[in-house]
């Protein structure tokens, strides 16, 4: 496995940050409706040694949206009445995670405000089709950190769909020109193979777009099932925002301050994907 740590990005003042969070780190996806509320709080107290305000965040759903999306099977769209409650069943667990995600944001003092993508995204055929931005945007620019999350939205094809957060954070690291895009996972970063089965898996530190097409398909996915497709889904999903230039930053957020240096643009162990 290789040692190295990445090299350093340099972030000005003003610059955008889109910071994910991924469901495997704030939850426990082993346990349905699990939090691991210490590890939030750890994540929140980082942001807030940052002192960063331009920070777009976005959080996945772990054993919170998933498990409830995939028995109602939303993701293919509405085709029974009894996928109506598992609509509304999986759209208030996500929001009651993104509560305990927003109490440890606002204790600290963190000015935050939840965007529920349900209510300002409409897709198409599970792609976003319409996002009203202007929250977002108006947040931002009164210094209010905008928090998003992987949610269940209207569709225009398929009457409602799962929107995972990954293509949220591809959109809207694209519309507002990010600076760079963070992904904290449960690993330390991209791997040839699932670290969690197999113990040799290589981490790579550092890939251009061109070297990460060609090793796609061998790029290593959870063994925990997710309804968004697992890591080489996620991958995908980045793959506009890296071709426009924004790098991608994988980390593992299970690790203290490893947030807090990702942020701040500090040495850290992980995976920096560019496009050259």
């Amino acid at each position: 496995m290789l040692k190295k740590q990445m090299k350093v990005l340099e972030l000005s003042r003003n610059e955008l940050v889109v910071l994910k969070i991924g469901g495997s780190v704030i939850t426990d996806k082993d346990r349905e409706l699990g939090a691991r509320t210490d590890v939030i709080s750890r994540i929140a107290d980082e942001i807030y040694e940052t002192g960063l305000r331009n920070l777009v965040i976005i959080h996945g759903g772990g054993s919170f949206g998933h498990p409830f999306a995939q028995k109602y099977l939303l993701k293919d769209g509405f085709r029974s009445e009894e996928q109506v409650i598992g609509f509304a069943e999986t759209h208030h667990v996500m929001t009651v995670l993104n509560g305990l995600f927003m109490d440890a944001l606002i204790w600290r003092g963190i000015p935050a405000v939840s965007i529920p993508p349900s209510s300002c995204v409409v897709t198409r055929n599970g792609r976003i089709q319409y996002f009203e931005d202007a929250p977002l945007l108006r947040s931002l620019e009164i210094g209010i950190i905008p928090v998003l999350y992987g949610d269940v939205v209207f569709d225009s094809k398929l009457g409602f769909t799962v929107l995972s957060g990954d293509q949220i954070v591809s959109y809207i690291a694209q519309k507002l020109k990010a600076s760079r895009i963070i992904i904290g996972v449960d690993v330390d970063g991209l791997y040839d193979d699932d670290p969690k089965v197999n113990p040799k898996a290589k981490l790579f530190n550092h890939l251009t777009l061109q070297e990460l097409t060609k090793i796609k398909c061998s790029i290593g996915c959870s063994s925990t099932p997710d309804v968004t497709g697992g890591m080489a889904s996620k991958i995908s999903e980045l793959l506009p925002a890296i071709e426009q230039g924004i790098p991608v930053i994988i980390v593992n957020a299970v690790k203290p301050k490893t947030i807090y240096k990702a942020i701040k643009g500090e040495r850290v162990e992980g995976t920096i994907i560019e496009k050259e």
